[in-house]
C-alpha cells in the first residue's frame, strides 16, 4: 500500500515550490541507516563505482549504469538522474542483510513442538481431555514452545537464501513490502531513501511514478481525467490491483485443473518459488496461498516457515494445513481438541434440554441430520482424504473414551466415518475395516429396528473377522457402544420379547434375539476390550437367556392378563388386583449383570411409553440399585422424564408421586447432581399437575446447596419463578357469605275466652 500511495499525481504549484526548499530533516541520518551517512559509507567501497557490481549481487534493474551513485564526487549527495540509485540501493540491501525468517530459530525446529500441550500429546493423546482449555489459533509463541531451541538455531544457517522467504527483517508497514525487493520491485523504503539522498525530490517522485505506474502509454493521457473528477490515484491503482489479483487467482486455479498432473504441478511449484517472498504482503498473500493450496506437496522448508509464523498458519488453506498436521500430531491435536469438547457439550445440552417430549428427544434426529452438525463437518473437512489424519482422529477418540468413559466419543467415531461415506471418500472408506458394518448399522439406526435381513448381515461381518485381525473387534465394539446403536438394539430386543410371547417361544430358540444380545454384549464391553487389549467377544451369561429374559416375558404376560380382565364384564371380572410383587431374582440381575440391567431399563421405558402405570409402579423399587447406577444415567433419565409426560394426570395422585419421587428419584438426588437436574426438568414441565403440598415439599428438597453447580441453580430459579406465577394466577378465595337472619315464626296463641 505504501508503494501505491507514492504513485500519486504531482503536487500542485504551491507544493511544487515547497519541494525545492526541502527541510533539513530529509537529509538527516535516519534510524535505519539512511541519509548522508549512508551515502558516505557507499563511497568507501570501490566496487560500488560506475557500472561495477559485486559478483554475488542480484540482477536488479538499473545496475548497468553508475549514474547517481558514489564515485569520484563522493563527498556530496549526487542528483538523482536515473533509476540506478533506487534499484542499486535495493540490491545492496539484499546483499548486506540476510533473510529474517531464515535466521529465526523457529525455522529449523522440527514439527510438533508447539507448547506444553504438544509435548504432552506426544507422550499420550490423553492430554486432549482438557480440550477446550487450549488455544485453537495455531502454533504457540516462541516463549511457549517446548522444542526449537539451540538445535533449531544451529540448523538455521543452512536454510538461508534458498527458501523464498522474505529477505530482510522489518517492523510495521515496511516489513509487509520487504519481499518486493527480492523480485526487483521498489517499495516505500526505497522511495524514502531516494528522497533522503537526492537534491531534487520532485524529479525523484516523478521518476518513481513513471517506473512503478501502470506501463500503458495511453493511460498517461487518461489519468488527468480522474483528477478532474476528484478520484485519487491511490483509489485507481488499488482498483486495478484488485482486478489483476482476481484474474491471477482465476489463472492459478485454471493451471491447477488443466493439463497433465506432472506439468501443472511443475508450473505451480515454479510460481510458488517466485512468489513466496511476498507471502507476508496482505494484498498478495491470497495468491501465494492459492498456489500452495493446489499443490499436493508443498516444499518442506516453506511448510516450516508457514508453521513457524502464527499469522501465516492461520491464513493458509486447510489443504496446506493437512500437510503440516500429518507430520505434527501435537499441532493437529491442538486444532481438534476444541472441536471434541464442543461436541461433548452439544450432546450434554441435548440431554438436559428443558423440553420434554416423546417425539422430540435425544434420539429423534436421523443419522444423516446428525452428521450435518458443525463439529462433524469441520472434522470431515480437516481430514479430507488423508488416511493418516483420519487415523489420528480415531486415536484421539479411543484415548478420550478410555480416560473419560464418555460414550459420545463412540458416536463421533461412527458419525465421522459415515460423513466421509456420504462424500464418497474412497481413500478412507476402503481401508477402514468397519466401513460396511457401520453402514449397515447406520441403516438400522435410521429405521430404529434391526430386521432379520440386516441382522444376518451384521452377523456375517462379525463372523468374518479372521484370525490375526482380532483388533478389528475393538473398533467394532466402539461403534456398537454408540448410544444410538445401543438404543436401537435394546428397542429391538424388547420388541422381539413381545413377539416371542405371542409365538410361545423361548428366548434361547430365537436366533435373531440371540444375535441382538451378542451385539449388545460387544458394544457394552467396548471399554474393557480396548483397555485390556484383549480382542475377543465377551462371554454371554447363560442365566441371562434362561432366567432373566423369561422373567421379563412373565411381566408381559401379567400385563396382557390384567388388561384382558379389565375388559370383561363386571360380573365376570376376577377380584384380584395387579400383581405388585417383584421377583428377587429380577432385582439381583439388575444389580449384577450389565446386559440384564440395560434390557430391563428399556423395558421400563417401554411400559412408561405405553402409559402402563401399574407396571411402572411395580418395577420402580428395583431401579434404586442397579449395575453401575445405570438407572441414574443421563440417557435413561432423559428418556424416562420424556415418557412420564404422557402420565401427566397421575402426578395429582399422592401414591404415584410418592413411589416416583420418594421411592426412586430422590434416593440419588443428594449424591448425584445430574438426577437433581432431571427432576427439576420434570417439574418445570409438570409442576401445575402436582398437588400443592407435594410441590412445596419437592421444592424444599431440591433447593440447591452452596456446592451445587450453576445449571442446578438456574433450573431451580426457573422453577421458583413458575411457581410464583402459578400462585398469582390462582383466584383468591371468595369472602364467606353472611348467614341469613333467623326469623322464627311466633306460635299462634289463642285469645282468652273472657276477652
Amino acid at each position: 500500500m505504501s508503494v501505491l500511495r507514492c504513485i500519486e499525481t504531482p503536487p500542485p504549484a504551491p507544493a511544487r515550490r515547497a519541494l525545492h526548499t526541502v527541510p533539513r530533516r530529509w537529509f538527516r541520518a535516519q534510524p535505519g541507516g539512511l541519509g548522508r551517512g549512508r551515502a558516505a559509507t557507499r563511497c568507501a567501497d570501490p566496487a560500488a563505482g560506475r557500472g561495477k557490481r559485486r559478483p554475488e549481487e542480484g540482477g536488479g534493474r538499473g545496475h548497468e549504469s553508475g549514474r547517481g551513485r558514489a564515485g569520484p564526487n563522493c563527498g556530496r549527495a549526487q542528483p538523482l538522474s536515473g533509476p540506478a540509485p533506487l534499484l542499486g540501493t535495493a540490491a545492496r540491501r539484499r546483499r548486506s542483510r540476510p533473510g529474517c525468517l531464515a535466521r529465526d530459530p523457529r525455522c529449523g525446529a522440527e514439527g510438533g513442538g508447539f507448547g506444553p500441550s504438544g509435548a504432552a500429546l506426544r507422550e499420550g493423546p490423553a492430554e486432549l481431555e482438557g480440550a477446550g482449555e487450549r488455544s485453537s489459533g495455531g502454533p504457540r509463541a516462541p516463549s511457549e514452545r517446548a522444542a526449537g531451541g539451540p538445535a533449531a538455531a544451529a540448523a538455521a544457517p543452512a536454510e538461508r537464501g534458498g527458501d523464498g522467504a522474505p529477505s530482510r527483517p522489518g517492523t510495521g508497514a515496511s516489513a509487509l513490502f520487504a519481499g518486493l525487493q527480492d523480485l526487483g520491485v521498489a517499495n516505500g523504503e526505497d522511495l524514502k531513501e531516494t528522497l533522503t539522498n537526492c537534491t531534487e525530490p520532485l524529479k525523484a517522485i516523478e521518476q518513481f511514478q513513471t517506473e512503478n505506474g501502470v506501463l500503458l502509454p495511453s493511460l498517461q493521457s487518461a489519468l488527468p481525467f480522474l483528477d478532474l473528477h476528484g478520484t485519487p490515484r491511490l483509489e485507481f491503482h488499488q482498483s486495478v490491483f484488485d482486478e489483476l489479483r482476481e484474474k491471477l487467482l482465476e489463472r492459478v486455479s485454471a493451471i491447477a485443473a488443466e493439463g497433465k498432473a506432472e506439468e501443472r504441478y511443475k508450473k505451480l511449484e515454479d510460481l510458488l518459488e517466485k512468489s513466496f517472498s511476498l507471502v507476508k504482503m496482505p494484498s498478495l498473500q491470497p495468491v501465494v496461498m492459492c498456489v500452495m493450496k493446489h499443490l499436493p506437496k508443498v516444499p518442506e522448508k516453506k511448510l516450516k516457515l508457514v508453521m513457524a509464523d502464527k499469522e501465516l498458519y492461520r491464513a493458509c488453506a486447510v489443504e496446506v494445513k493437512r500437510q503440516i498436521w500429518q507430520d505434527n500430531q501435537a499441532l493437529f491435536g491442538d486444532e481438534v481438541s476444541p472441536l471434541l469438547k464442543q461436541y461433548i457439550l452439544e450432546k450434554e445440552r441435548a440431554l438436559f434440554s428443558t423440553e420434554l417430549s416423546v417425539l422430540h428427544n435425544f434420539f429423534s434426529p436421523s443419522p444423516r441430520t446428525r452428521r450435518q452438525g458443525e463439529v462433524v463437518q469441520k472434522l470431515t473437512q480437516m481430514v479430507g482424504k488423508n488416511v493418516k489424519l483420519y487415523d489420528m482422529v480415531l486415536q484421539f477418540l479411543r484415548t478420550l473414551f478410555l480416560r473419560t468413559r464418555n460414550v459420545h466419543y463412540c458416536t463421533l467415531r461412527a458419525e465421522l466415518l459415515m460423513s466421509l461415506h456420504d462424500l464418497d471418500v474412497g481413500d478412507i472408506c476402503s481401508v477402514d475395516p468397519c466401513h460396511k458394518f457401520t453402514w449397515c448399522l447406520d441403516a438400522c439406526i435410521r429405521e430404529r429396528f434391526v430386521d432379520s435381513k440386516r441382522a444376518r448381515e451384521l452377523q456375517g461381518f462379525l463372523d468374518g473377522v479372521k484370525k490375526g485381525q482380532e483388533q478389528v473387534l475393538g473398533d467394532l465394539s466402539m461403534i456398537l457402544c454408540d448410544p444410538f446403536a445401543i438404543n436401537t438394539l435394546s428397542l429391538s430386543t424388547v420388541r422381539h420379547l413381545q413377539e416371542l410371547v405371542g409365538q410361545e417361544t423361548l428366548p434361547r430358540d430365537s436366533p435373531d434375539l440371540l444375535l441382538l444380545l451378542r451385539l449388545l454384549a460387544l458394544g457394552q464391553g467396548a471399554w474393557d476390550m480396548i483397555d485390556s487389549q484383549v480382542f475377543k467377544e465377551p462371554r454371554m451369561e447363560v442365566e441371562l437367556i434362561t432366567k432373566f429374559l423369561p422373567t421379563l416375558m412373565s411381566f408381559v404376560v401379567d400385563d396382557y392378563a390384567f388388561n384382558v380382565d379389565q375388559k370383561l364384564p363386571a360380573e365376570e371380572r376376577a377380584p384380584a388386583a395387579y400383581p405388585s410383587a417383584l421377583p428377587e431374582s429380577f432385582t439381583r440381575f439388575l444389580q449384577e449383570q450389565r446386559m440384564a440391567c440395560e434390557v430391563g431399563l428399556y423395558y421400563v421405558l417401554h411400559i412408561t411409553k405405553q402409559r402402563n402405570k401399574n407396571a411402572l409402579l411395580r418395577l420402580l423399587p428395583g431401579l434404586v440399585e442397579t449395575f453401575s447406577d445405570l438407572a441414574f444415567g443421563d440417557i435413561f433419565l432423559h428418556l424416562l422424564t420424556g415418557n412420564l409426560a404422557l402420565l401427566a394426570e397421575e402426578f395429582a395422585l399422592e401414591d404415584f408421586c410418592s413411589s416416583l419421587f420418594d421411592g426412586f428419584l430422590l434416593t440419588a438426588s443428594p449424591r448425584k447432581e445430574n438426577v437433581q437436574r432431571h427432576v427439576l426438568r420434570l417439574l418445570l414441565h409438570l409442576h401445575h399437575r402436582v398437588a400443592p403440598t407435594r410441590l412445596q415439599a419437592l421444592q424444599k428438597v431440591l433447593e440447591p446447596s452452596g456446592q451445587s453447580g450453576e445449571a442446578v441453580k438456574e433450573l431451580y430459579s426457573q422453577l421458583s419463578e413458575k411457581l410464583e406465577q402459578l400462585d398469582h394466577r390462582k383466584p383468591s378465595p371468595a369472602p364467606a357469605a353472611e348467614p341469613p337472619a333467623l326469623e322464627l315464626p311466633l306460635p299462634a296463641v289463642p285469645a282468652p275466652a273472657g276477652l
